[in-house]
């Protein structure tokens, strides 16, 4: 059985590399530790030591860049309502934010801001260069290429920047999860809702400082926020990708296996993973069925990954019509050599253990129906 602990040729790089968590400030950090009591298994304690010491340089740098640059953040206003990407993790979120990204009227939070968003305008033109060794040339959940300025979520930015999310379960993946509530907010007094929202669009400003150009976001926990993000942002618009839910289901179940062994300050038992996954699916879609007619006209539109695959210039240019986003001839080039590429790059294949097709369907039927893949095979 592949528990996906290191062999022992990787186990010294496996338990001295800096998590995730080295991106953060220390206060952030801190408070994970702290709700966990410290519950680090004893073979990352190094690496947990690591992280904090990264933590602590981070704060420091942050108030450096809250000096030079904190007037003017307060100072700044989002000048074009964001376009964020919606869907639920593995429905091909990343590859239609990168995208969209390619358009030269657009910004997208990087990597590097989204990993470092303590200090990114103080040190986000000369440290990342240094800094590359610290990623890995592909992504482990599907091979996708990974560098400091591509395009990246910004949940990671607000979780390390103390910000409630739930991305601070993968920290502790044994423990209880953290933060789920600001999933959706379901349950969240007011003033921690506002406070969210400071906290967010505290970051928005710093990357619109950045780059004044209209934001591109994505992050599939703002699927269920969609009340809380058009109290902040009106005239937003949104695009939601979907895929088949049997694919995924197992993407998604490798995908919080692969954080929480290379992110994780304990070792995984994956205990109640499938169950947790079931029910995010669902209260992401019931949250976000309930709200999407808050969305404007003309603010809103959805599409296949399958289809965007299969003809990209056209899945793009319905989208940019159905959005009103500008001239797409004027980004069909960017988005044609992207495309090309790509040429050559294949995607994950997976194998459906028998059984769990028909647990999808019962569990996830209601949705797979209204998305239209009831006949989809993995």
């Amino acid at each position: 059985m592949n528990t996906g602990q290191p062999t022992t040729t990787d186990w010294k790089a496996w338990w001295t590399q800096p998590r995730l968590w080295a991106g953060g400030n220390a206060s952030a950090f801190g408070r994970v530790l702290a709700r966990n009591h410290c519950a680090v298994h004893w073979s990352l304690v190094p690496s947990a030591g690591i992280a904090f010491s990264f933590a602590l340089a981070n704060s420091l740098l942050g108030q450096v860049e809250n000096l030079l640059y904190g007037r003017r953040i307060r100072a700044t206003d989002i000048p074009v309502a964001p376009v964020f990407v919606l869907g639920h993790w593995r429905t091909g979120t990343t590859l239609l934010h990168e995208m969209l990204a390619l358009d030269e009227r657009h910004a997208a939070p990087t990597s590097y801001d989204c990993f470092s968003p303590c200090h990114f305008l103080l040190t986000g033109r000369w440290l990342p260069r240094w800094l590359q060794f610290m990623l890995p040339a592909r992504r482990p959940m599907d091979n996708m290429a990974v560098t400091w300025d591509k395009p990246q979520e910004d949940e990671f930015a607000l979780a390390l920047l103390g910000v409630p999310s739930p991305y601070n379960t993968t920290a502790f993946p044994n423990r209880p999860p953290m933060d789920m509530e600001y999933l959706d907010f379901e349950g969240v007094p007011p003033e921690a809702v506002r406070r969210w929202q400071e906290g967010f669009l505290r970051l928005l400003r710093r990357l619109t400082v950045k780059d004044p150009r209209r934001l591109v976001l994505k992050s599939p926990a703002h699927m269920a926020r969609l009340k809380v993000l058009l109290e902040m942002f009106p005239e937003a618009k949104f695009v939601h990708i979907v895929r088949d839910p049997y694919r995924v289901f197992i993407s998604t179940m490798k995908l919080w296996r692969t954080l929480y062994r290379r992110q994780g300050l304990q070792r995984p038992s994956f205990e109640g993973l499938d169950e947790r996954v079931f029910e995010t699916f669902l209260r992401l879609h019931r949250r976000f069925e309930e709200d999407r007619p808050l969305i404007p006209s003309g603010h809103y539109h959805e599409l296949r990954y399958e289809d965007l695959v299969r003809d990209p210039v056209g899945a793009m240019r319905t989208l940019y019509d159905r959005l009103a986003l500008g001239d797409f001839d004027r980004f069909r080039p960017r988005l044609e050599g992207y495309w090309a590429a790509l040429a050559g790059y294949e995607a994950n294949t997976y194998e459906m253990p028998p059984g769990l097709r028909d647990e999808i369907t019962r569990r996830w039927g209601g949705v797979i129906r209204r998305q239209g893949y009831g006949g989809t095979a993995i």
